[in-house]
């Protein structure tokens, strides 16, 4: 049986921490420094291979292998973004190609992966303040979602790794919103994004044929107890209390879509329609400080939670729409983006 594991980048502190999970509780296996700032990575499950984003002068992706029995990461090569440091990278073409969204320097690329090593980027797209980046399972499109614009750009993915404007080349969500992470159900017929000022998660329908996105409506994570404004871009979320949305990620069976805020420190899970709609969310668990990133067990039975305020992550046992915490466990300072593996 492959050993379960859960990685947690620490941005506070350059490192990303490896726990073993038994199915009843996290064990820290060890901790990879040297990774400034990271704050998002991807794993190549069928490699062993770790991409991440690292920040400093200059910025870069930094390829680790992973050794699922000690839980050790051994870096193996290095590509430098001297255009600035990516906030998001995802894999696609089988892990032959890497995908990045770069939110402070406004570029989002696609860069050929041999062996680990990542190549120059043969593709650069433009769009303010890029958080996220997911492509198609069958590697034909590529979804850059723009905080700044308010849109998803959508692109096709050519065999030589060029990135083909769709028409129209920006899937609009609603002005003001912040659109941030993006997540496609099962059967990619719509994609769901995760808003980081409106408070909501908008569905798009997916045309599987030409890829393409089209708002269609939205659903409430914010808990309207909790007396939050509306947030600003460039604003600080905390004064006034405002709405500060971060990630999304599917439930067991794809019943629920849940999701994270900052200021109030929750999660929230969306029920989704047999039609693919969503209800408000109704249950709100407060887990670590400001859960920038949290991630589900492949089956969906359980929950880690990160928080940039914390040096802990949180992991829960998931009922229906419910979360019942089994342990607090020590990661790192600034802990902002885990993965299940």
């Amino acid at each position: 049986m492959t050993t379960q594991l859960v990685l947690v980048a620490n941005a506070g502190e350059g490192s990303i921490s490896v726990f073993r999970f038994d199915g009843t509780a996290l064990e820290r296996l060890s901790v990879a420094s040297g990774l400034t700032g990271c704050s998002n990575f991807v794993v190549d499950t069928d490699r062993d291979f770790v991409y991440a984003a690292v920040k400093g002068s200059p910025a870069g992706i930094v390829t680790l292998r992973l050794d699922r029995e000690s839980g050790e990461l051994t870096q193996v090569s290095r590509r430098d973004t001297p255009r600035g440091g990516l906030n998001y990278v995802a894999l696609t073409k089988n892990g032959s190609a890497l995908l990045g969204a770069a939110y402070s320097a406004n570029y989002g690329l696609i860069a050929p992966v041999d062996d680990g090593e990542v190549g120059e980027p043969t593709a650069v797209v433009e769009h303010l303040h890029l958080h996220s980046v997911a492509p198609s399972s069958d590697g034909r499109f590529a979804y850059f979602v723009s905080l700044g614009d308010d849109l998803v750009g959508q692109y096709e993915i050519t065999d030589d790794l060029e990135l083909e404007p769709l028409d129209p080349v920006g899937a609009a969500a609603p002005a003001g919103s912040g659109p941030r992470h993006i997540v496609l159900n099962g059967a990619e017929t719509d994609a769901y994004v995760i808003t980081e000022f409106s408070g909501e998660v908008l569905r798009f329908a997916r045309d599987q044929a030409t890829g393409i996105l089209s708002l269609v409506d939205a659903a409430s994570f914010a808990d309207a107890l909790q007396g939050l404004q509306r947030g600003t871009l460039g604003a600080n979320p905390l004064e006034p209390r405002s709405i500060w949305g971060a990630d999304v990620h599917w439930g067991a069976d794809e019943q629920f879509l849940w999701t994270s805020e900052r200021t109030t420190s929750t999660l929230a899970p969306l029920k989704v329609s047999e039609d693919g709609s969503l209800e408000d969310a109704r249950a709100f668990t407060v887990t670590q400080q400001q859960p920038r990133g949290f991630g589900m067990s492949p089956d969906g039975h359980f929950l880690v939670a990160a928080g940039e305020g914390s040096t802990q992550v949180s992991l829960y046992e998931v009922h229906g729409n419910h979360l019942t915490e089994l342990q607090q466990v020590e990661t790192g300072s600034g802990a902002n983006w885990v993965r299940w593996v």
